[in-house]
């Protein structure tokens, strides 16, 4: 694996819309009538980029976006080396894979799905991603933010990884076409084992590909165990996002 290089990405979130507008007493129309306001505006976000040794010989990869807990929040990237894929990569290991792993903003409260989707345009753009298996997988509020982003752009993923997290079982019907395997330690006490419970519960109504395991003696920190699985990984190459 080529060795992780630090990045930092300039993202623009939002989008025009059509707004209202009242027309003043000067002009011939009457009523309201609509008008674009740009809504767009500019977020910087430094991410940790892996690429895999033979890059150069194939047309496209597989990328696998990695969403650290709370305690990585920050401007210094060595933080999100602590757990999961870039700890792996750092020791050594050879995914084959893109691994991106991005770094929240100490400011913010979780992950936010926009700039995470935005971040993954700019990604796709700039590297050979193989756009029908696009990963994602995190660990507590990276978790957490595994299961928002799905639920906001449910056609982009391949396969979903959310590790001692939880969501809006709500939502999971706009995902439900995307295998899921979920992972939690029976003794977490920051983040109930419950919370992955109700959403594995409600994937298994709405009949979808879900996979659960749960660590009987993990704590909070389930991750080490399933990222250091190495069919977690032979799992996400057997999957591609569904034809729409």
């Amino acid at each position: 694996m080529k060795k992780l290089t630090l990045k930092t990405a300039i993202l623009l979130v939002g989008a025009a819309v059509l707004v209202p507008f009242m027309a003043s007493a000067a002009e011939p129309t009457t009523g309201q009538k609509p008008c674009e306001l740009d809504l767009t505006i500019k977020v910087q976000m430094k991410y940790l980029l892996a690429l895999p040794k033979d890059y150069d010989q194939k047309e496209s990869w597989p990328l696998l976006l990695f969403l650290h807990g709370a305690g990585e929040r920050g401007d210094n990237l060595d933080l999100v080396k602590m757990h999961g894929p870039p700890k792996l990569i750092e020791a050594g290991k050879d995914f084959p894979f893109i691994v991106v792993s991005p770094q929240c903003p100490t400011g913010n409260r979780g992950w936010q799905a926009h700039e995470l989707s935005a971040l993954l345009d700019e990604i796709t753009d700039k590297y050979k991603v193989d756009k029908d298996r696009i990963f994602v997988t995190g660990l507590s509020m990276g978790g957490y933010g595994t299961w928002s982003l799905a639920a906001f752009s449910p056609d982009r993923f391949a396969a979903l990884v959310p590790i001692c997290g939880g969501g809006d079982p709500n939502t999971v019907r706009r995902f439900a076409h995307v295998p899921v395997w979920v992972f939690h330690g029976a003794k977490d006490t920051a983040v109930p084992l419950e919370r992955s419970e109700q959403m594995v519960e409600a994937l298994k109504k709405v009949e979808a590909n879900v996979k659960f395991t749960v660590y009987p003696e993990a704590g909070h920190d389930s991750w080490t165990e399933a990222y250091n699985n190495p069919e977690l990984y032979e799992w996400l190459l057997q999957q591609k996002r569904a034809a729409k």
